[in-house]
């Protein structure tokens, strides 16, 4: 890959917590190092990045806090917990960016920008919504916020209830020439942090909060397209993209086109919720652009980018 190329990463939670036991702000931000040192080994051979991070265990907790202190404190509406974890992740990813800079001595600035996504006010999310979020709920629970909150609250799998809220998909980045400025003066921007705030436009212009979720990875590539980003990269939980997953014929795959990308989603191998809308975005991505894009974990970032690692994906593999 040649030199100076601008990728847009998408960092999923496992950049954040590691495991159920490591929840802590210091484990949460050893763990960001760690991704944070693997895209520096990209940053120094010349490649400009900007940096979409997840946020739903952060959320979690941020609505998990509001409902203890709920007899003494506001509630905290859900567009402001994703402002709050986009200030409070980005600080982090900041720290963890600087340090590990000045270890390689790069002179490089970072900035976090509060990154807020335009959707459609019409979006069907909004009339069905169904992303789970927060703790669980005892069904008294569960009745009192429906009265009191207006919350929408279904039963999970018998393991309680959960407020569900909208996911509409993203329109627009109202921060994008602000991004693009400071990626053109060579700064490590985190951005679209959690999909990003969601925001409807009223017929004057003005923007106004929604209580949803976007989905990262679709605001991600959005965000990739509208930066002219020359590679859209998302890292998760798994080396590679695979069929069949966790069962006995497990495959995994090296490349795939967009066409097949197709095929697999309708043959049901990428789960709802899980590596679904990764391959959602990524196809977004490469249609639009004919450029690729690669699925991989934190480790295996630059080898991806630089060998035989990860999954890489194209519009078409006569492309390759």
């Amino acid at each position: 890959m040649g030199k100076n190329k601008l990728i847009v990463i998408a960092i999923g939670g496992n950049s954040l917590i590691e495991d159920s036991k490591h929840i802590s702000v210091r484990a949460q931000y050893e763990a960001a190092c760690k991704t944070v040192r693997h895209i520096v080994r990209i940053i120094k051979e010349g490649h400009r990045v900007v940096v979409v991070h997840g946020n739903g265990p952060q959320v979690g907790f941020v609505l998990l806090r509001a409902e203890y202190a709920k007899s003494i404190l506001h509630t905290v509406p859900l567009d402001s917990c994703v402002a709050d974890t986009q200030g409070a992740i980005g600080y982090q990813l900041q720290m963890a960016f600087h340090n590990e800079l000045k270890k390689q001595n790069i002179s490089m600035p970072v900035a976090t920008i509060v990154t807020q996504v335009e959707v459609d006010p019409d979006d069907p999310s909004f009339k069905n919504p169904t992303k789970p979020i927060g703790n669980f709920l005892t069904e008294e629970q569960a009745e009192l916020h429906k009265k009191e909150d207006h919350w929408d609250v279904r039963e999970d799998a018998g393991r309680g209830y959960r407020r569900v809220v909208p996911s509409p998909k993203p329109k627009a980045i109202i921060e994008l020439e602000t991004i693009k400025a400071l990626v053109e003066h060579n700064c490590i921007v985190v951005a679209a942090g959690g999909g990003g705030i969601p925001v409807i436009t009223a017929a004057d212009g003005s923007l106004e909060g929604k209580e949803a979720v976007i989905d990262k990875d679709l605001a991600a590539a959005l965000l990739a397209k509208q930066i002219g980003a020359d590679l859209f990269i998302i890292s998760t939980a798994v080396a590679q993209v695979s069929l069949n997953y966790g069962k006995p014929n497990q495959i995994n795959l090296d490349a795939i086109d967009y066409e097949t990308c197709g095929q697999y989603i309708k043959e049901g191998h990428f789960a709802p919720g899980s590596m679904l809308p990764k391959i959602e975005a990524m196809m977004d991505f490469v249609k639009t652009t004919n450029s690729y894009g690669i699925i991989t974990n934190p480790e295996h970032l630059y080898d991806a980018l630089n060998g035989d690692k990860g999954t890489k994906i194209f519009n078409s593999l006569d492309l390759n």
